[in-house]
């Protein structure tokens, strides 16, 4: 029996997609959206309470979370009674932060990464914990989704650029006490790129808001009244659909952004001056602080 413990969206992709390849019995301790997205992808589900799965489980699978504190604390309930704990990486950054509860680093018996270069970043950052390289089931699930996919022709002067918000102020005031501590928020950020639109391309006619799955649909609707442009906010669609439906992918940080890698769109990180570098390691992403220097 597998105890599954997810909160945040990029964790419970992974983990439901990874769900579907197993066929070992399982129970599920889901919290925020991670339960919207195992809804989706196993239809109707149930859930226990952390302390129940624990108890239950042989070992526990979870997640990280920056919005929540449940998989540090299913590693850290897990461990105290003798289950193996298994955590799946989704990103590429703060590694170290993900395991960090009250104040103090709790590692989980081993750790799985879904690509090469998460290895290398988790072997550098969790050293002394095993770090186990595996296929990503959320990225191949896009793979085989995108091999069969109809993509409708687009006009060439009608373009659509998809914007994937991140609650930045939120991680950083739970992470370091300051909303402020990689020196932007996600409405500088957003801000800068409806401002600098044009750089991007004229030929941008369209932009799709899409917030976080942890933020109120109505966190942005202040961006549909900047520069008259003709912005309308998302997240009522997948994010694959969305990404489908686009040209362009902006964002700051998000694993989102590598969905529209996957997806051979063209992504941009709009991380405005001041703010910290892009720690998503791939190379294709585009930055807007070097398209304004062109």
């Amino acid at each position: 029996m597998i105890a599954i413990v997810s909160h945040d969206a990029g964790g419970a992709e992974i983990l439901s997609s990874w769900l579907l390849r197993n066929s070992e019995p399982y129970c599920l301790v889901l919290e925020g959206p991670a339960r919207g997205i195992f809804e989706r992808k196993l239809g109707r589900i149930q859930t226990v309470p952390l302390a129940n799965g624990i108890r239950k489980c042989d070992w526990v699978l979870c997640g990280t979370s920056w919005q929540s504190d449940l998989e540090c604390r299913a590693i850290k309930s897990g461990r105290i009674n003798g289950k193996r704990v298994v955590a799946f990486l989704d990103h590429w950054v703060n590694f170290r932060e993900r395991f960090r509860l009250a104040g103090a680093i709790d590692f989980p018996d081993e750790i799985w990464v879904g690509d090469c270069e998460a290895e290398r970043i988790a072997k550098n950052d969790c050293v002394g914990v095993p770090v186990i390289l595996k296929e990503n089931p959320y990225f191949e699930d896009l793979k085989n989704a995108l091999a069969t996919a109809n993509i409708p022709r687009k006009e060439p002067s009608h373009l659509t650029a998809l914007y994937v918000c991140e609650p930045i102020r939120e991680h950083a005031l739970r992470a370091f006490g300051n909303e402020r501590h990689w020196g932007y928020t996600e409405e500088d950020a957003l801000l800068y790129f409806l401002k600098h639109i044009n750089i991007i391309g004229d030929q941008i006619t369209n932009i799709i808001i899409r917030p976080h799955p942890s933020e109120p649909s109505y966190k942005y609707d202040w961006a549909q009244a900047v520069g008259g442009l003709n912005v309308r906010i998302g997240g009522d669609r997948t994010l694959f659909e969305e990404t489908m439906s686009s040209d362009v992918v902006a964002g700051c940080e998000s694993m989102a952004m590598v969905v529209g890698l996957l997806a051979g769109k063209r992504v941009i990180s709009c991380i405005p001056p001041g703010g910290k570098q892009c720690s998503l390691p791939h190379t294709e992403i585009e930055h807007l602080q070097k398209l304004m220097r062109r």
